[in-house]
């Protein structure tokens, strides 16, 4: 007796047996059809050319086999529609689906269209990998599969030669490094899709964020994260980023490079100090209130441990593009294991890798493939309290970068987590179930009922009685138009779909070229050292013009002091002199008045002699 596990591969042959003889039935139909139509028109033209017509084998042969060989393929096919080997032509919206998604060029492939339940592998889901440019949403409440939807794209863009790039938010991703494990429940699952499941592994290179986790670090300098997406992680209101934005600006054009969070806390500190007012008044000025802000907000992300995802080596998004040897995309999975903790850095420096990308790469237009798809999960957190410049910047962003040849996928939990002019520019739609719980439920069911094309479906219903790894998808076709809604059961990964084992993850790290680029960060000359020396050399001028002007007013205070000194030295000598010839002139008053004296005395005694003498008489 047959294994359960060889019952179920037998039902995956069985179902890939039919989808074969399906697709020849459809070719034999074309044959059938064009033959039918030359009939018509020799008729119509009223010749004998239809006694001539020719073979509708020869008419329309089926793709890849000789156009001699048509007709016993027909006939084989006809004999096997008559024993009922065959299953009768898809008809109405099953037909239409399988029309709608029967693309021409290179698709990616999803799974297949349910009808009443059960999967129909003639009408197989995929993707045209040439408009996967016009970029696609993938949403669904927890637990419906959004993750492994993920990876089933991941794994079939590389595959098809297409770079990724993903977030990988709970580790599990990781195992797209690893072959998965064939169960009887696996191939149950993928038998009946049409799925030719086999293990495979894939080309992996981990990132972390500043080493953030396990993978290669990636940085990038303050300066290339910008005023704005920089003022998006810091909460900041509208003045306080338009004078983020003048900070920048004055670094700029004194060529201060910005490399760390160490960097702008020292620009706004001097623009902000007593030597730097000057420079700033010149393009405008910030108040003391609207520094101080942000410096403590920089402060508050140096204390969340953002240091380490900023600085040198600056990481290069060209590194996002490479393709492994054997030509397989390199699929770049970006772990983000505190994501919970610091969900504006993480999201935003994602935003950040998107618009690098856009900036760097040239114009491509419309390829056959894309250059790289970028998944973008928990996308609600970029959108979450963002300022309308950045919504502005980000609808601009995703709108143009479609011409450069990068897709990108949101992957959220319902549409509405996208802003209105982002969800307009995604062509591609991959839509897990919801849930409707309260009144809030049920009108985001609603309003994501309405982004969707008209269907034959009662969406509302649809949506919240999916089951896991099921999804209601519509895509842009090779024309520009929207396939048909198909309610559809996807296909499962070919990789491990879980965490990689610890030596996987650790050989892939140490393998990497990588790895002695990017694994130790680089400290080099910046605004900090260059301000920190030229508010050195300013204080230091300031001492020494502070010295000599306290020299000067000392030198000053001395002569003033000398003068008066001198002053009071030339008063105290004219008072001296003063006194002294005072003095003279009383003794000589003095000295006079004694000569007078004794000449009076004398002249009196002389008189009396005389008298006496011419008198007669004498003194007793």
């Amino acid at each position: 007796m047959a294994s359960p596990e060889e019952i179920a591969q037998l039902k995956a042959a069985a179902a890939q047996a039919a989808a074969d003889a399906a697709q020849k039935e459809a070719e034999a139909a074309a044959a059938r059809a064009a033959a039918a139509q030359a009939a018509l028109d020799a008729a119509l033209a009223g010749g004998d050319g239809a006694a001539d017509e020719p073979d509708p084998a020869e008419e329309a042969p089926a793709e890849g086999a000789p156009a001699e060989e048509a007709p016993a393929a027909v006939d084989e096919i006809a004999a096997a529609a008559d024993a009922g080997a065959v299953p009768p032509p898809l008809e109405g919206h099953a037909a239409a689906v399988a029309d709608g998604y029967a693309h021409v060029g290179a698709s990616l492939p999803l799974g297949a269209l349910l009808v009443d339940g059960e999967p129909e592998p003639r009408a197989q889901v995929a993707l045209p990998l040439r408009m996967l440019n016009r970029h696609g949403l993938v949403a669904g409440a927890t637990g419906t599969g959004k993750t492994r939807t993920l990876q089933l794209m991941a794994e079939g863009l590389s595959a098809a030669g297409v770079p990724v790039f993903l977030t990988d938010i709970k580790g599990d991703l990781t195992g797209l490094a690893e072959p998965g494990k064939p169960s009887e429940k696996l191939l149950a699952r993928t038998g009946p899709l049409g799925q030719d499941w086999q293990p495979v592994s894939f080309p992996v290179e981990l990132l972390s964020l500043g080493g953030a986790g396990r993978g290669i670090p990636i940085r990038t300098t303050v300066t290339d994260f910008g005023p704005l997406l920089l003022a998006k992680v810091l909460d900041l209101n509208d003045t306080q980023e338009s004078s983020l934005a003048l900070i920048f600006h004055w670094a700029d054009t004194q060529g201060l490079a910005l490399l760390d969070l160490k960097d702008l806390r020292t620009v706004i500190s001097y623009l902000t100090s007593d030597e730097g007012k000057p420079e700033l008044k010149e393009i405008g000025g910030i108040s003391t209130a609207t520094a101080g802000v942000i410096l403590r907000e920089i402060a508050a992300l140096q204390a969340q441990g953002a240091d380490a995802f900023f600085g040198e080596p600056a990481f290069d998004t060209a590194e996002l593009m490479r393709t492994a040897p054997d030509g397989r995309g390199i699929i770049s999975s970006l772990e983000l294991p505190e994501l919970s903790n610091k969900p504006a850095l993480f999201s935003t420096f994602v935003m950040w890798l998107l618009a690098d990308l856009f900036n760097d790469l040239p114009e491509l237009g419309d390829a056959e493939k894309p250059r790289l798809v970028f998944f973008f999960d928990e996308a609600h957190l970029l959108f979450n309290d963002a300022s309308d410049e950045f919504l502005s910047q980000v609808v601009q962003t995703v709108r143009l970068i479609r011409s450069k040849g990068v897709g990108v996928f949101f992957v959220t939990q319902t549409p509405k987590d996208v802003p209105e002019d982002v969800l307009a520019q995604l062509g591609s739609r991959v839509q897990h179930a919801l849930r409707a719980y309260t009144p809030k439920d049920q009108e985001r069911l609603r309003q994501s009922v309405k982004t969707f094309p008209d269907s034959p479906y009662d969406l509302e219903e649809v949506l919240t009685t999916l089951g896991t790894g099921e999804a209601v998808v519509t895509v842009l076709s090779e024309k520009g138009a929207p396939s048909p809604v198909a309610v559809t059961r996807l296909r499962a990964p070919q990789a491990n779909m879980g965490v990689a084992a610890d030596a996987t993850v650790d050989a892939l790290i140490r393998s990497s070229s990588l790895l002695p680029r990017y694994r130790d960060a680089v400290d080099g000359e910046s605004a900090y050292e260059m301000l920190t020396s030229r508010m050195e050399q300013q204080r230091a001028a300031a001492e020494r013009q502070a010295l000599e002007e306290q020299r000067a007013k000392e030198l000053e205070e001395l002569e003033e002091q000398l003068a008066k000194e001198r002053a009071e030295e030339e008063k105290r000598l004219a008072r001296e002199r003063a006194a002294a010839e005072k003095e003279e002139a009383r003794r000589r008053a003095s000295r006079q008045k004694t000569v007078d004296s004794l000449l009076s005395t004398a002249a009196r005694t002389i008189g009396r002699e005389i008298t006496r003498s011419i008198f007669g008489t004498r003194g007793r």
